[in-house]
């Protein structure tokens, strides 16, 4: 998901520089998304694997 995030900043990135401002402002809305959903993941999945380290150990 963090590599979707990257490709559709890029996307935008370059949609900016030429000039496609329309593309470049739905391809940044897209990005902030997926990474905001890949770090929501990615804490909860931390926070999974604190837990159950605690209960092994």
């Amino acid at each position: 998901m963090l590599k979707w995030a990257l490709i559709f900043l890029v996307i935008s990135i370059i949609a900016g520089a030429l000039g496609l401002t329309g593309v470049s402002a739905v391809t940044g809305r897209i990005a902030k998304i997926l990474f905001a959903v890949f770090l929501a993941l990615f804490v909860i999945v931390l926070v999974l694997a604190l837990l159950a380290g605690e209960a092994i150990f």
